[in-house]
């Protein structure tokens, strides 16, 4: 009874060996699923099924008791995201123990170029509110890079990228994620109850206990994560937070030497498939859903300095904050770029990181969820600059993708040139 109980996180599970879960794990997939569930919802959101497409997102359930009577869009937010930052949280702890981020050298300019991608395009956006007498509540929403359709669309164009581009990037979003998780917490937690926020430390603390003794079973530990997800949540912190803290609990090294894997790398390779899948597709759904309004829509939006500062800060910032700062830091200090990189391929990169989707829409949606006009606004300038980035990334990357596979083809002529044999020698061989 205890091996069918555990099946979901065991060897053998159909999340470990399904052909489904294989697919939804690839880094493309994600992706897609992304960009699917967001047409639909803008598609949905502007068409005669618009009241239907609302009713469903607002619909409130849950118990009242226990303060979780929540909106379906609440829940998809609050709840299903939560898998996805566990995610993170996985990835964060395994870049720090035994990732890029271990070595300071190393790690340095993706840091620096992070902290630098988040900086500037905060500031570009306070600046044109300033100008325009916009709101400045939303300065967070354009600092963010979403993981998924940064990482997707590489993966689309890399074919013959070097791998140190997706290196670099992996570590900029995973501290750009970090970075955002604390922007969460401190500027966008309305009302704190330490109360509720120690006692998730309880669950949390013996989730920590069994990963530690390597204990995987679904029966006590998604119990746990339920109830310090639903005491965070009661906290005032935003929930996802919960994911991320339930996510530096797991080991990343195995005790056994001659394992493959750590258990942080078991349950990201279980649990990415249910992220991607899933949770970020449903939470794009309900949250990209926006009424454009048709064309006055449009140019109503692009009037107001809400939507022209997170456009400018996605395309603009971005692209200055993360180049900018990492050629000041390769300038001016011993850190160095890979030497397979060159800077216009840190300048496509810059482009790709202004994606800011999931998470930009999340910070949006806390900044702006009491005035409606300007939440509609923040979710055309997201969709908006994130589309942007990605098309001007693109035509970087691709140029800078067909760049190296000339280089790849040379190297291939002239390799082969080498190995060749020569069978024409003395005047033979000079005579050819």
């Amino acid at each position: 009874m205890s091996d069918t109980r555990n099946r979901l996180f065991t060897r053998g599970s159909w999340l470990e060996t399904s052909r489904t879960a294989e697919i939804l794990r690839a880094e493309t997939t994600g992706g897609v699923l992304l960009i699917i569930a967001a047409i639909i919802a803008v598609g949905l959101a502007n068409s005669p099924l618009q009241e239907t497409y609302e009713a469903v997102r607002d619909y409130r359930i849950g118990p009242h008791a226990l303060h979780l009577d929540l909106t379906i869009g609440a829940w998809a937010a609050d709840g299903l995201l939560a898998i996805f930052f566990f995610v993170v949280g996985l990835e964060l702890k395994r870049e720090f123990v035994s990732g890029d981020l271990r070595d300071p050298r190393r790690a340095a300019l993706p840091i620096v170029a992070a902290i630098g991608g988040m900086v500037v395009p905060a500031l570009v956006y306070l600046i044109v509110n300033l100008i325009g007498n916009g709101s400045l509540a939303g300065w967070a929403t354009p600092v963010a890079t979403d993981i998924a359709f940064a990482v997707a669309i590489l993966a689309v164009i890399s074919t013959h990228l070097p791998a140190g581009l997706r290196t670099f990037l992996l570590t900029l979003a995973v501290v750009d994620d970090l970075l955002g998780i604390i922007i969460i917490a401190v500027f966008f937690t309305s009302e704190l109850h330490i109360g509720y926020l120690l006692l998730a430390f309880v669950p949390i603390g013996l989730f920590a206990l069994l990963v530690q003794r390597r204990i995987r079973s679904p029966w006590l530990l998604l119990p746990l994560a339920a109830v310090a997800w639903a005491l965070v949540h009661a906290s005032g912190v935003h929930a996802t937070v919960a994911g991320v803290l339930l996510g530096f609990t797991v080991p990343v090294i195995a005790r056994d030497p001659e394992a493959k894997h750590g258990l942080a790398e078991h349950f990201e390779h279980l649990v990415r498939p249910v992220s991607a899948g899933i949770a970020v597709p449903v939470f794009a759904f309900f949250a990209a859903g926006v009424a454009i309004g048709g064309w006055d829509g449009v140019t109503s939006a692009m009037r107001d300095p809400i939507t022209l500062g997170i456009i400018l800060g996605l395309v603009v910032g971005k692209t200055i904050g993360i180049a900018g700062s990492t050629w000041l830091l390769a300038r001016f200090t011993k850190a160095s770029l890979d030497d397979d990189l060159a800077w216009w391929d840190v300048i496509g990169l810059s482009m790709l990181a202004g994606i800011g989707f999931t998470v930009s829409l999340l910070i949006g949606e806390l900044a702006f969820h009491a005035d409606p006009g300007a939440h509609d606004h923040m979710k055309v300038g997201v969709l908006f600059g994130s589309v942007l980035a990605a098309a001007l990334a693109t035509v970087v990357l691709r140029a800078r993708n067909r760049a190296y596979c000339r280089i790849e083809e040379l190297e291939k002529i002239d390799a082969n040139k080498d190995g060749v044999p020569d069978v024409f020698e003395g005047d033979e061989g000079r005579d050819r």
